[in-house]
This record gives C-alpha cells, structure tokens and sequence, in this order.
C-alpha cells in the first residue's frame, strides 16, 4: 500500500494530516500491519497537552502493545470514540476510518518525512 503523498510521517509510524492550526493523527499502514490484528487503543482525553516524540497512548494487538508518540505538539481537541468499540478500525482503514486524535497545533510541526522519504524509512527497518 502506498502511503498518501498529502500526509507527513514520523520515525515511529504515525502520520499527520496538516489541516490550518489542526492535525488529524493516526498510525500507517505499515505500523497497523506489523501489529496485527489491534483489539484495544488507549487514547488521551479531549483538553490534554501532547508533546511531540512523546506517548499520548497506546495500541494493544495479538501480537504486542506499543507506544503511541506525538510527531506534533498541541491540544487534543478531539478522539476518535468509535475506535473505543471498533480498534479494528485502524487495521481496516489506516489513514481513513482508523484516525486516532485531531491535535489544535501550538507550532509548526518539525523532523517529520514525506511519504517518499517515509518509504525509505520502511524499508530500511525491514532490513
């Protein structure tokens, strides 16, 4: 699966969708297929700080459970409640359905790879 050229991406496998003073965050495909079948999300609350490179929750699936990390700074604004019921919906629907928070951002968001750069960064850790 190619990953969509409007997104930005992080060294742990989250992207970003800039939207103005917004961001809509979740992880990639290619971090939802390395964890399998994901079966629970914790998410933090509308009103919480996230701080870029730091976890702001975490995704549990058959195989492990793994940190999420910010790639942007800013204030949850909103959650993705339908995950709560349905965390399949990140395995389903990555960069669609599966989004995790919408950040109101505090600064341009830095260090962050565009898709043909985030490739690179894919297959080189599968090496």
């Amino acid at each position: 699966m190619s990953n969509p050229a409007d997104l930005l991406y992080s060294a742990s496998h989250e992207w970003v969708k800039i939207q103005g003073e917004e961001a809509v965050v979740g992880i990639t495909h290619f971090a939802q297929e390395s964890l399998g079948d994901i079966t629970y999300v914790d998410l933090p609350a509308v009103g919480d700080s996230v701080s870029a490179d730091s976890d702001f929750g975490s995704v549990e699936s058959v195989k492990a459970a793994s940190d999420l990390i910010s790639p942007v700074n800013g204030e949850v604004i909103a959650v993705n409640e339908a995950l709560a019921d349905a965390p399949e919906k990140i395995n389903a629907d990555a960069f669609g359905d599966g989004w995790l928070i919408k950040v109101k951002l505090s600064g341009k968001p830095e260090g962050l790879m565009d898709a043909a750069a985030y490739e690179e960064h894919c297959k080189n850790e599968q090496h």
